[in-house]
């Protein structure tokens, strides 16, 4: 089995939509898809998660059934450098580097802001929800890998976000999303394909196979979008910080 997982395309959160080049990634994006339709798609309720499916389910006259667990990731907490409340996914590195705990799979939600804030409901709301799909098609958790109940060479698409990208991937493959979220940038449009190995019959686990690929736009002479990542040097003043 193969899971793709999509990030939209360049946002315009403002109007929780596509930037005309986000627009344009969704199109290359959908040339490259339409070549091998999957058996299923699933999409966040989001604008930008949805209009950057849109072309493709045109394109292959599908549909995508609508998942309320793949919207952005919504875990909330208290910052340490900020009063209020702020996402879950977005840390200073000096902060979050500085906390052993965020480097292991089994403890990352130990540490005070994680433990007094929604963290852990969300992330359990979004990955039992996952495991009750993949049950659907055939694999059912068991322990950190998977039962193949009915083995397959189907392939499942997720448009969605980065941030529960980072989530989905944790699950899948053990590992603190702190890491996902601070040490990877999935950028607008990218393709992460993951696909199960069963090595031993009826016991599978998912091997990442390519992580955030932008082929469909280099195919097309499409340079890739900023959104996601930070200033690449702190005097580069165009480029965010925040």
């Amino acid at each position: 089995m193969k899971i793709l997982i999509i990030r939209h395309g360049d946002p315009d959160y403002s109007i929780d939509s596509l930037t005309p080049k986000g627009w344009q990634e969704a199109q290359c994006l959908s040339q490259r898809l339409a070549k091998s339709p999957a058996e299923a798609y699933y999409c966040s309720p989001l604008g930008r998660a949805k209009d950057t499916a849109k072309p493709t389910l045109e394109k292959l006259g599908r549909t995508a059934q609508e998942c309320p667990w793949l919207r952005e990731f919504q875990g909330i907490i208290h910052r340490p450098d900020q009063e209020g409340e702020s996402i879950c996914w977005d840390w200073l590195p000096g902060d979050w580097t500085a906390e052993p705990r965020f480097f292991q799979h089994d403890h990352w939600l130990e540490p005070e802001p994680m433990a007094n804030g929604t963290v852990k409901a969300q992330y359990d709301w979004v990955t039992a929800q996952l495991d009750q799909l993949l049950e659907r098609h055939g694999y059912r958790r068991q322990g950190a890998m998977y039962q193949a109940v009915r083995p397959n060479s189907e392939t499942i698409v997720f448009f969605c976000h980065f941030g529960v990208e980072a989530v989905l991937l944790s699950h899948l493959l053990n590992i603190s999303p702190m890491l996902l979220w601070h040490g990877f940038v999935a950028l607008p449009s990218s393709v992460t394909a993951l696909v199960t190995e069963e090595r031993r019959e009826g016991l599978a686990y998912f091997r990442m196979s390519s992580f955030g690929d932008l082929s469909h736009l280099y195919a097309q002479g499409e340079p890739p979008a900023f959104a996601g990542r930070f200033r690449e040097c702190y005097t580069n003043e165009d480029e965010r910080k925040d």
